[in-house]
């Protein structure tokens, strides 16, 4: 009698996919892409998901939190999107201040390519998808707006966040969503430690679950 608690080679499988989305460069599940109607920012907009990308079928309720309750962007600027999946972020922010430069960074190639696709689509000319490793090294930020993976582990979002929030100029903000229960709270007092005395870290709002973390250089 097989143990209830044994996956079985499906459950594998499924899990494999869904892991895909944070640590997969290219995705090995099928690329069946899709067209949904999204609303970002209040525009209904038309984009296209797929398997292997994180929230594949909607906009996910983490990022519509975000999206609901961050400061208006400024016009002008150099903004991130970090860990972009298929773009609602970025896309949000290319509605919202389309001469602004966005940089939206994923690992996942699938991602990035949707991101691209649907930036293009919905005419948003200054949107940017691209490998972290490609990102110029000296590139500064006037925003960072990002529901971060974290699922990744505790020590790989340490350091991603470390490797992108210390890029925000000085009178740049960076807004994070993250769920309650998975650590929320616990992380707005690492990142005030990890960025030191030069910085102010705290809870910007609260919502369904989530919190919203606002980081800037004091």
């Amino acid at each position: 009698m097989m143990d209830r608690n044994q996956g079985t080679p499906t459950d594998e499988r499924r899990s494999a996919h869904r892991d895909e989305q944070y640590f997969t460069a290219s995705p090995a599940s099928p690329d069946e892409r899709r067209t949904i109607q999204v609303n970002l920012v209040g525009h209904q907009v038309p984009v296209q998901v797929s398997n292997g990308v994180f929230s594949a079928n909607r906009l996910d309720l983490g990022t519509s939190v975000l999206l609901k309750k961050v400061p208006a962007p400024p016009q002008t600027g150099d903004f991130l999107d970090l860990g972009c999946g298929w773009g609602p972020i970025a896309l949000s922010m290319g509605l919202l201040s389309p001469q602004a430069r966005i940089y939206a960074v994923d690992i996942n190639e699938r991602a990035l390519d949707l991101t691209r696709r649907n930036a293009e689509s919905n005419g948003l000319g200054g949107i940017r998808a691209v490998l972290p490793d490609l990102l110029p090294a000296d590139l500064t930020f006037d925003l960072i707006w990002s529901n971060p993976p974290i699922r990744v582990g505790k020590e790989a979002l340490h350091e991603l966040l470390m490797g992108y929030l210390p890029r925000l100029n000085p009178r740049g903000k960076a807004y994070l969503v993250v769920q309650r229960n998975l650590g929320a709270d616990s992380l707005i007092p690492w990142l005030a430690r990890s960025l030191g005395p030069d910085w102010t870290v705290g809870k910007f709002a609260s919502a369904k679950g989530y919190r919203i973390i606002e980081a800037g250089r004091a």
